[in-house]
């Protein structure tokens, strides 16, 4: 399955949020700036394009179903987003081979927006981990933000990460969140399966998503390695000894949660020079993009072994 927010076609979760929003759009009063917060996979990208699919799609054939919150994959503007052809929506994300969201990207999106648009259709521009942002496109985008933009809505997406608070002040903020049991049932319904079938319920806990849970299993999954056989502590020292956190970036910011949660699970906190450490060292190396090497090694001897 491909796990692409873009491809989903049906929306797990949220639906009260959505058909609010829905009847926002209806009455013309869908705010112009939107903020979707929430964790890493919860779902907020692909909410954000099904209310796209929902306002693009309405004088379309094969428009969107509201009632079963799910996009026909035979519509017109469904199948334009997908080949990335679509003159009425625009992504804006981290590049690959980048660390951030630069003023080059912001340049081209305020360059597009001052093109005239090639229908009467409102457009769309998608800023997806907007944490990523650097200081000059921050305040490129602010200035978008500022102006009144007729018929052009924006939805940024933030991933619980500190963003300035001039940026969130210009949006409408909603806060997405699944309950652990909804965080289950949605994984399921992506695993296709009972997830006790594919993972260790050790490794599920209150920091785990769909999206971490699913990219978890399946990216483990193609090195034939079964999570459930596996728990917690056998999971991390098993990855360490592997470094099998370099090899997927979005696997390796999963292990950093895994491995606050065993803190927690074994009471570290409660011995706080141990737990405040470790959480210090984690965060400064991803807040500098330091190599993680000494750091995994260290808790491994320290924690694991210790």
């Amino acid at each position: 399955m491909n796990l692409k927010a873009k491809n989903q076609t049906e929306l797990y979760g949220f639906k009260n949020v959505f058909r609010e929003l829905c009847l926002l759009y209806n009455k013309d009063k869908l705010p112009s700036k939107i903020l979707l917060s929430g964790q890493k996979g919860i779902g907020k990208c692909t909410f954000a394009y099904h209310l796209i699919n929902y306002a693009l799609s309405q004088d379309e054939e094969n428009s969107y179903d509201i009632k079963r919150f799910i996009i026909n994959e035979n519509n017109k503007s469904f199948k334009l987003i997908l080949n990335e052809t679509n003159p009425n929506f625009s992504l804006v994300d981290v590049k690959p081979e980048k660390k951030s969201i630069d003023i080059d990207q912001i340049r081209n999106l305020i360059n597009l927006m001052n093109k005239s648009s090639f229908n009467k259709k409102p457009r769309f521009i998608l800023i997806d981990n907007i944490e990523f942002l650097n200081v000059s496109s921050v305040n490129a985008l602010l200035k978008i933000l500022e102006e009144p933009n007729e018929n052009i809505y924006f939805i940024l997406i933030h991933n619980n990460s500190k963003i300035l608070e001039t940026l969130k002040s210009r949006c409408l903020n909603f806060k997405l969140f699944l309950k652990n049991k909804e965080t289950l049932e949605i994984t399921e319904k992506l695993l296709k399966t009972n997830i006790s079938d594919k993972i260790n319920l050790d490794l599920i806990n209150y920091y785990s998503t769909p999206g971490n849970i699913y990219r978890l299993v399946d990216f483990f999954e193609k090195l034939e390695i079964q999570l459930k056989n596996l728990e917690l502590k056998e999971f991390l020292e098993l990855i360490i000894k592997q470094k099998t956190y370099k090899k997927d970036i979005n696997i390796k910011n999963i292990i950093y949660e895994f491995i606050e949660f065993f803190l927690i699970k074994k009471n570290m906190f409660t011995k706080s020079n141990y737990y405040n450490y470790f959480i210090r060292q984690m965060d400064t190396v991803k807040k500098f993009n330091l190599d993680e090497d000494s750091f995994f090694i260290e808790f491994r001897s320290k924690i694991l072994n210790g």
